[in-house]
């Protein structure tokens, strides 16, 4: 099962290293990973996605929760929660081909932020599978380079992750 950890760290060298470590140690795979200050500059939020069973996704907390830099670890995907990703497309947009990409970034409600003879560059946010979805809806030949954020997310409503 896809699941989506929040982490609460200290803003310090080598937290992001001791995080990634876990995973890689246990045989765990990170499908994402996004981290940045938060508006407490001494302190990161990390937002990881992992696929695994609820014991293993239990496993992966309590060992989270053992290091010393994690301040607090919420699984998002317990509960209601928002989540977006950002991805950069850049394909070839030459003839029939350009007004095709216009049209399909119209309709993904993606923008074009830049523009050579030859090439767009195409910003889409939304969920994994929207972006996915774009990516199968154009002619895969026509892509020359894609590059993705990984996945943000916050809970909904009252929910906050705070110290």
């Amino acid at each position: 099962m896809r699941r989506i950890i929040s982490i609460l760290l200290e803003n310090e060298a080598g937290a992001l290293s001791r995080v990634s470590g876990l995973f890689s140690a246990r045989a765990y795979n990170i499908e994402s990973l996004t981290v940045a200050p938060t508006e407490d500059p001494s302190m990161s939020r990390m937002t990881i996605v992992s696929v695994g069973s609820d014991d293993v996704i239990e496993q992966i907390t309590k060992q989270l929760n053992k290091l010393i830099e994690v301040v607090k670890v919420v699984d998002l995907s317990e509960a209601a929660h928002i989540e977006r990703e950002l991805m950069l497309v850049k394909v070839r947009a030459t003839g029939k081909d350009r007004e095709e990409m216009k049209r399909m970034s119209e309709i993904f409600r993606g923008r074009i932020i830049d523009v050579t003879e030859s090439t767009f560059v195409i910003e889409l946010t939304g969920n994994s599978a929207k972006l996915d979805a774009f990516i199968e809806a154009i002619d895969r030949t026509l892509i020359l380079e894609t590059v993705r954020t990984g996945v943000c997310g916050i809970g909904r409503g009252d929910r906050v992750l705070k110290v």
